[in-house]
């Protein structure tokens, strides 16, 4: 057997590949600069609030475990970007500074 013969053989005989149907979609981190830090914290309300420092992304959660889950994940799981605030916080996603906001 020639060799190419023997490369065309061992290739009609594989079985055929099938694709991966049950594929889960994940929405990417909105942000993967490691630099990225994330206030937490709650509003008046009593919700827990995460945001990004400049406003990017940010969410209303039920509880602090979900908004710390939240921030690992859009922050690249760089726990030490994490600052929770003792002081309210309010979801402002109009681009504004967090960090420089004075308190009321």
């Amino acid at each position: 057997m020639l060799r190419h013969e023997a490369i065309a053989s061992r290739k009609a005989a594989a079985p055929p590949l099938k694709r991966n149907t049950n594929v889960k979609l994940v929405e990417p981190p909105s942000c993967v600069c490691p630099s990225t830090v994330v206030f937490i914290g709650r509003n008046s309300r009593g919700q827990w609030v995460a945001q990004e420092q400049n406003g990017l992304f940010g969410g209303l959660f039920v509880s602090r475990a979900q908004a710390v889950k939240y921030a690992l994940f859009e922050n690249g799981r760089h726990p030490e970007t994490i600052v929770e605030l003792s002081r309210g916080i309010e979801l402002d996603m109009g681009g504004s500074h967090v960090g420089s906001r004075q308190a009321a």
